[in-house]
């Protein structure tokens, strides 16, 4: 692979985005029926309903959905915050309007996640297992193993929930409470450096509930999903943020080859990006996250993309400090899809997400033949990248 063949598969990936882009269901959400038009786009963000802006109620609603989103199963996930979201508004607990009313009625939202998470289980474990070659009875959207209800509804709804409340709370200009979170959003230069507070902020920060991939998500469906953001600042433009680097991702770039094209397998071991032996069945585990923040000797020799790096670090994402010296791997799929000028990393993020759950699935057998860059693929002509690696 050549740096215009990798060019080349990323614009191809982003051109599948671009025809299956994946968005979060709002529109299903009762209370944002009447904020979309006929087209999926929002009609009058500024625009009050209740305490709030669509604009605010949305981007709490996505937060929360971000944070969900860590689970096996982005479409379970999603079935199930918008039913529970139905449910509790039914019952007026206007969670989304009044944060502090979810902690207020703990029990009910318990039981209506609990009841739901059923639901949503008998509809979609049988085809998460044959998607996942694993048994449907492991089917869970509580994460991390646990069977508790409470400290999934405490930690992982009621973590994000906090973050507009306290936000709200702080806020000594009343006319400002109706937009805290997007005014704390964009007080940040640009949504990489806003994605960045959303985990680590001394006060505001989600902390453990969150990874990086999850705070990218958000920002993406933010910046570029729905344009929730009306600024003239490049950092909240389209190449503002980094490409969320899920599993999903990482799967379809490392068996294409295009991370092996970026760095060596010696150096992902050392990194522990590939644990050798730690996947299911005797597999190489790779480890996506811990890409973040090694660098690319051969991207860094070469002066055009360093010197392009240099502008997206500086003007884009505005994490500059000084002259980068090295191109950090997890930047250059925006730093090449800036070069090509044709597509974005949402479209980008979304054509990686699409690939990596109707084709490239995490085992041994994937629907190759049908995938859409499979003529791209090195993975098809070395079978042991798709045979002998999970994520």
């Amino acid at each position: 692979m050549t740096t215009d063949d990798a060019r080349h598969l990323l614009e191809s990936i982003a051109q599948v985005g671009r025809e299956h882009p994946s968005r979060p269901p709002l529109h299903e959400v009762e209370i944002f029926e009447p904020y979309f038009d006929s087209a999926g786009r929002v009609i009058q963000p500024d625009k009050r309903d209740g305490s709030c802006t669509r604009r605010e109620l949305l981007l709490r609603y996505l937060l929360l959905n971000a944070v969900l989103d860590q689970g096996p199963d982005t479409e379970g996930v999603r079935l199930l915050l918008t039913r529970v979201t139905n449910d509790l508004y039914r019952r007026e607990v206007r969670f989304l309007h009044r944060p502090e009313v979810f902690f207020e009625n703990l029990g009910v939202a318990i039981d209506r996640i609990t009841s739901v998470h059923e639901v949503v289980k008998n509809l979609r474990s049988q085809q998460w297992a044959q998607d996942n070659v694993t048994k449907a009875a492991r089917y869970s959207l509580f994460m991390d193993g646990a069977h508790q209800a409470l400290s999934y509804a405490v930690f992982r709804w009621g973590t994000p929930l906090a973050v507009p409340l306290l936000l709200t709370r702080d806020e000594s200009d009343e006319a400002h409470r109706a937009e805290a979170l997007h005014r704390y959003l964009v007080s940040w230069p640009s949504a990489e450096i806003a994605s960045r507070q959303l985990k680590e902020h001394h006060r505001y920060g989600l902390g453990k509930a969150v990874g990086y991939k999850a705070t990218h998500l958000y920002v993406k469906w933010v910046v570029h999903t729905f344009r929730l953001v009306e600024d003239d600042n490049p950092g909240w433009g389209p190449f503002g943020f980094e490409v969320p680097f899920d599993s999903n991702a990482g799967r379809v770039l490392f068996r294409t080859g295009f991370l092996l094209h970026w760095a060596t397998m010696d150096d992902y071991k050392d990194w522990g990006v590939v644990n050798e032996e730690k996947g299911k069945g005797g597999t190489d585990y790779i480890r996506v996250t811990n890409i973040r923040s090694k660098k690319s000797a051969l991207a860094t020799s070469d002066p055009h993309l360093l010197d392009l790096y240099r502008r997206l670090c500086r003007e884009q994402l505005q994490v500059a400090k000084g002259t980068p010296r090295k191109v950090e791997i997890q930047r250059i799929p925006s730093l090449l899809l800036l070069d090509g000028g044709r597509y974005t990393p949402g479209e980008l993020d979304d054509g990686l997400m699409y690939i990596g759950t109707h084709f490239c699935f995490n085992h041994a057998a994937p629907l190759c033949p049908a995938c859409p860059v499979e003529h791209l693929c090195r993975g098809r002509r070395e079978r042991d990248l798709i045979e002998g690696y999970r994520t």
